[in-house]
C-alpha cells in the first residue's frame, strides 16, 4: 500500500476498511493519529509512512502504521535510520521505535545506553509518555538529540557537561541515565577484572594448600619414623646398660671406650677430623641452597676444607703404613 502524498496515504490506510483495515477501532483515536503523523512528516519530510503487521511479544499480530527514515544528527555523524510503529492503543501507549540495524554497515556498538543489539530503543520520553503532552514529532526531536550525543554506531562517550538551562528535563534525564550506564560499564568492567585476579589468586592458593598438606603428610610419615627410631635407640641404650653393669665389674666404665695404643688414638683422632670436615661441607651445601651462603664463600670455605680432608686422610694412610707404637 503506498502513496506519494504522506497526507493522503496516512488517510486512507485509516479510514480504509475490509481485509486491509487496520488494527485501530475507535474513530476519535484514528483522527489523533491523522493529526500526529501529518504534523509529523511536515515537520520531518525525511520520514515517510507504510502499513505493515507488528507481532507483540505475546505473538499476538497487528496491522499498524509506521514512520520509516532517516533522521539526521550532529554533524560529521551519519543519519539514524529509525522506524516509528503506531500501536494500536496509541496515543495512550508509546510508540514502538525501532533503529534500523539492516540498512547500515555497522552494528549498534556494545552496551549502548538506550538501543539494544536488536534496534529497540528506550528513552525518558517513551517511558515518560502522556498523551495530553506529548507526540510523535516531539518525540523525534528528543531522539535526534538523543542521537546526537550518543549515536548507535559510533561510540562516543558520555555527553559533555551542560548548563542545567540549556537543555530540557527530559533530555537532562537522558544525559543523568546515559553517565549512569557508563559508571555501571566502568565498574563492571573493574569487577570483572578483579573477580579475573581473585580467580587467579584463589587457584594459586588452592596449589599451594595442596603442597602444603602433601608437606604436612611428609612430616607425619618422617614423625613416625623418627618416633621408631628413638624407640629403637632407648632399646639399644638400655641394652648396653645392662651389659656394661653385667661386664663392667673390676675396671672403670671410661676405660673401656679408652684407645689401646698411641697409633689407634691418632686413627681416631683422623677418622674424627674427617668427619667433621664432611658434617661442614655438608652444612655448607645446605647453605647455598637456602641462600644464606653467597657462592664465593662457599667456594672459598670448600677449598679450605677440601685440603684439611685432604691431610687428615693423607695422615690416616700414613698411619696405617707405620709400626705400631
Amino acid at each position: 500500500m503506498s502513496s506519494p502524498n504522506p497526507i493522503h496515504f496516512v488517510e486512507d490506510a485509516l479510514f480504509c476498511a475490509g481485509p486491509l483495515a487496520l488494527s485501530y477501532s475507535d474513530p476519535d483515536q484514528k483522527w489523533v493519529i491523522r493529526e500526529h503523523l501529518i504534523s509529523l512528516f511536515q515537520d520531518f519530510p525525511s520520514l515517510r509512512p507504510s502499513t505493515g503487521f507488528f507481532t507483540h511479544n505475546d505473538g499476538t499480530e497487528v496491522k499498524l502504521l509506521y514512520a520509516t527514515g532517516d533522521l539526521p544528527v550532529s554533524r560529521p555523524s551519519p543519519p539514524v535510520p529509525v522506524t516509528i510503529w503506531v500501536p494500536e492503543l496509541y496515543p495512550q501507549a508509546p510508540p514502538f521505535v525501532y533503529v534500523n540495524v539492516e540498512c547500515v554497515m555497522h552494528p549498534i556498538y556494545d552496551h549502548h545506553p538506550f538501543v539494544d543489539s536488536s534496534g529497540a530503543t528506550v528513552s525518558s520520553y517513551l517511558l515518560n509518555w502522556q498523551f495530553s503532552k506529548c507526540n510523535l514529532s516531539d518525540l523525534v526531536r528528543s531522539l535526534i538529540k538523543l542521537f546526537s550525543h550518543n549515536h548507535p554506531f559510533h561510540y562516543s562517550g558520555p555527553p559533555s557537561s551542560t548548563h542545567p538551562s540549556m537543555v530540557t528535563k527530559m533530555e537532562a534525564v537522558d544525559r543523568v541515565a546515559c553517565m549512569i550506564h557508563y559508571d555501571m560499564a566502568a565498574i563492571r568492567a573493574k569487577n570483572g577484572e578483579e573477580i579475573e585476579r581473585f580467580s587467579a589468586l584463589q587457584s594459586e592458593l588452592k596449589k599451594r594448600a595442596e603442597i602444603v598438606e602433601y608437606m604436612m603428610l611428609e612430616l607425619q610419615e618422617e614423625k613416625k619414623e623418627l618416633k621408631g627410631r628413638t624407640r629403637e635407640l632407648y632399646d639399644e641404650s638400655d641394652r648396653l646398660v645392662n651389659w656394661l653393669k653385667v661386664h663392667s665389674a673390676g675396671f672403670p666404665i671410661d676405660d673401656a671406650f679408652g684407645a689401646g695404643n698411641r697409633k689407634s688414638e691418632m686413627i681416631r683422632e683422623c677418622l674424627a677430623g674427617d668427619l667433621a670436615v664432611e658434617d661442614l661441607m655438608y652444612a655448607l651445601e645446605k647453605g647455598i641452597e637456602e641462600g644464606v651462603v653467597s657462592f664465593e664463600a662457599y667456594m672459598k670455605q670448600v677449598r679450605v676444607c677440601a685440603r684439611e680432608q685432604f691431610l687428615h686422610r693423607a695422615k690416616l694412610v700414613k698411619i696405617g703404613r707405620g709400626p705400631m707404637f
